[in-house]
């Protein structure tokens, strides 16, 4: 199998994204793509597909594989010219290349397309290029497939926690009395309180990153709003940093058990997923501990049904923050138990296949990660393979 060394910029065009002020945007069906994921949606596009996107400022290294009409953010640079190589094949070359190690700024992250020029870069031939993209492809596919399993079946979740405990259409309703309370009319028996009277709630902290006995070999699941952020899942599995018993013992990080529902609380407010390990968090979140009153699914669909609500009560001249404060004065409806425990029932077997399927994909994605670069470099040789190639719909 041959490969050409060639230099980066004989390889593709890179061209710097389109501002957007944020209230230009309009909901629409065109992805506004920022540098690390899909931020928004827009009625106008500026470029049409197939697209490969990664990072110019801020957050430097994703690359991002766009198969409709797109909008790039100023923040990101986006393949002008693919000169002839496979686009599918560019995205997945970028992605084995390390590009955050090319930050050229001071203070501000920063991926200057023409320090990307005098690269040298091992190219095989087109056809080789289009084998190596259908075997990650079918990696990517089912790892898409799994993902809209899981959205199907968190929507499922979700459109059952509405039907019981905001239309109130529970099993048995008909039966029920309504009495007045606080927050508007609710089942006899039922009962208005806080968050501070209903469940635990805990911040967290992020350790001197000045001190490396607290990050070096970490082993305690330490997570970011980024990690949330960059996710979209329902569960978390594994963090993108560590910290050590050390720097946890030493900052204001709280450990907490497996299956809490972490919440970010500033700047990106509303973020929701439930950890699968013991856990801590830094200072952008707040943590809520299910129990008896509050269970695992009933509490997580609870948090999912009034992010707009926690937004409208964030504060902040920079970004919006709902503090630990405020958050503990809400008021919430509490069911009888009965009535929850019935929920948890039905809902526990959906929730569990979500989580199989995240599994599922971890495990596609470490596989296809470990074979990336040993394709793109051609230490796997599939020059003798003979596998039929689709063409790629870019209407």
């Amino acid at each position: 199998m041959s490969f050409n060394q060639i230099r980066f910029k004989e390889f593709i065009t890179l061209q710097r994204g389109f501002d957007l002020p944020k209230n230009d945007r309009s909901i629409g069906q065109y992805p506004v793509v920022a540098s690390t994921s899909i931020q928004d949606y827009h009625s106008e596009f500026k470029v049409k597909p197939p697209g490969v996107v990664t990072g110019r400022s801020g957050s430097l290294g994703a690359v991002q594989y766009i198969k409709r009409p797109f909008w790039p953010l100023n923040t990101t640079l986006w393949v002008k010219d693919f000169k002839g190589n496979d686009p599918k094949f560019v995205y997945y070359l970028l992605k084995t290349l390390g590009l955050d190690q090319y930050n050229s700024g001071a203070g501000v992250p920063t991926l200057n397309r023409n320090h990307l020029d005098e690269i040298i870069i091992s190219i095989p031939t087109v056809a080789t290029q289009r084998i190596l993209t259908s075997i990650l492809s079918t990696y990517d596919d089912l790892i898409e497939n799994n993902l809209r399993r899981s959205k199907i079946l968190e929507k499922m979740a979700q459109n059952l926690y509405r039907e019981w405990f905001v239309k109130f259409r529970f099993p048995g309703h008909e039966n029920v009395r309504f009495v007045d309370s606080e927050l508007g009319r609710i089942p006899e028996g039922w009962e208005v309180d806080t968050v501070d009277n209903t469940f635990t709630i805990l911040g967290g902290g992020t350790p001197s990153k000045k001190k490396s006995e607290f990050w070096d070999d970490g082993s305690v699941n330490w997570y970011t709003p980024t990690d949330l952020t960059s996710s979209d899942h329902m569960f978390m599995i594994q963090s993108s940093k560590n910290i050590t018993e050390l720097g946890l013992k030493k900052s204001s990080a709280k450990l907490f058990p497996p299956f809490s529902v972490m919440m970010t609380s500033r700047a990106t407010l509303g973020v929701i997923s439930i950890n699968t390990t013991e856990a801590c968090t830094n200072q952008g979140f707040i943590t809520c501990i299910p129990n008896e009153r509050y269970p695992l699914n009933f509490l997580y669909n609870w948090l999912k049904e009034n992010v707009d609500y926690f937004i409208s009560l964030g504060t902040g001249a920079t970004f919006k923050e709902i503090t630990k404060g405020v958050f503990k004065t809400i008021k919430l409806i509490v069911p009888e138990v009965t009535v929850t425990k019935k929920f948890e029932k039905i809902i526990e077997p959906i929730v569990h296949e979500i989580l199989i399927l995240q599994r599922k994909n971890q495990n596609l994605r470490q596989t296809r990660d470990l074979l990336l670069p040993k394709l793109i470099s051609g230490e796997i040789d599939v020059s003798e393979l003979e596998i039929a190639m689709e063409e790629e719909v870019t209407q």
